[in-house]
């Protein structure tokens, strides 16, 4: 995937897969079954990946919408879609939400991804950054009072710090949180916000004071112009986001598994079914093709598996994002 079709991602998807009016659940209006699928910008390339795959070879159509974690679960909790993809676990109100509304839902772990911090690459003074001196941009006190680089670390220039992150209806944003302040939900008011994590990138890339942090797969669509930070975690050297870190569970606390939720009604349907099996068989290829880091095999095994029990309800509890959880373990514990 290019860097330009990333960057245009949203408005290919609505020109090549919003084909047909949709109804509530993904149904066609006048046009056969169509799969309506919203949610996290984080698991969207997946999901585009899969959805460009099956199309190809003519096995259905798919709508793909962007709300950001939390605002896909509005909508599926809702009903309005089939599948939601999310960058952390569903969390209790959103539960409560779907239970509201007779929803019942199939969670399925599809990636591991790793948040990276990401510098413009004019910055050249930030050799590592440790998760204090994150939580100390970041914690909901440094609004208004940290706003220089020599206030993170004594020896940095003093240079204005510009602060850019996901949206807080995003899971990256809530997982980010509870890795880096310790509470989930919790930071500071006074950043540059985006679902699209295309606009975090270019606000990144053209500031000098900027840092940020979003999907790793968007900063390897952009390493011309962005500069990743290695992370400091305790005792441990400071280690960078890769595939290999990410996989062996070295990148902490800032790696995390990424899901699709499946309406267990809207997988009655033979299309959503056949679909999540093609999704399960090429998931870790596609994953790796878009720059994210395969799930162990098991684990797409696993989640086929709950998928064709209908195993509603989700593994975390309802508990939302969880730092350094293995979704393999979580999932052989059902078995």
């Amino acid at each position: 995937m290019s860097s330009m079709r990333l960057g245009n991602i949203i408005l290919t998807t609505l020109s090549a897969f919003a084909l047909v009016a949709c109804g509530k659940g993904g149904e066609a209006g006048g046009g056969g079954a169509v799969i309506a699928i919203d949610g996290s910008s984080t698991v969207y390339p997946i999901t585009e990946a899969v959805a460009e795959e099956w199309q190809k070879e003519g096995k259905g159509r798919v709508t793909i919408g962007v709300s950001g974690t939390g605002g896909g679960f509005k909508k599926f909790c809702g009903g309005e879609t089939a599948i939601s993809g999310a960058s952390r676990p569903i969390k209790d109100a959103e539960v409560e939400a779907c239970k509201a509304n007779g929803v019942e839902y199939i969670e399925i772990p599809v990636a591991y991804d790793g948040l990276a911090v990401v510098l413009p690459k004019s910055n050249t003074f930030v050799d590592h950054l440790t998760v204090a001196e994150l939580k100390t941009m970041w914690e909901p006190g440094a609004q208004g009072k940290v706003t220089n680089w020599n206030q993170i670390r004594a020896s940095f220039p003093s240079e204005e710090l510009h602060l850019y992150g996901a949206g807080v209806d995003s899971g990256t944003y809530d997982y980010f949180t509870a890795a880096v302040v310790g509470k989930e939900h919790s930071s500071r008011g006074d950043f540059t916000s985006s679902e699209d994590d295309n606009v975090l990138v270019q606000g990144v890339a053209g500031d000098k004071g900027g840092v940020g942090f979003f999907g790793f797969a968007y900063y390897k669509e952009n390493t011309d112009k962005l500069r990743v930070v290695p992370i400091k975690n305790g005792d441990a050297a400071p280690v960078a986001p890769s595939v290999e870190t990410v996989s062996n569970g070295t990148y902490q606390p800032l790696s995390r598994p990424i899901f699709i939720y499946v309406s267990k009604k809207a997988a009655e349907r033979p299309e959503v079914q056949a679909f999540v099996s093609f999704w399960m068989g090429d998931a870790g290829k596609l994953a790796q093709e878009v720059g994210y880091i395969a799930l162990p095999p098991n684990a797409y095994t696993l989640g086929q598996a709950r998928f064709d029990k209908r195993v509603t309800g989700s593994v975390f509890g309802g508990h939302g994002a969880q730092i350094g959880v293995s979704v393999e373990s979580l999932l052989q514990k059902e078995h």
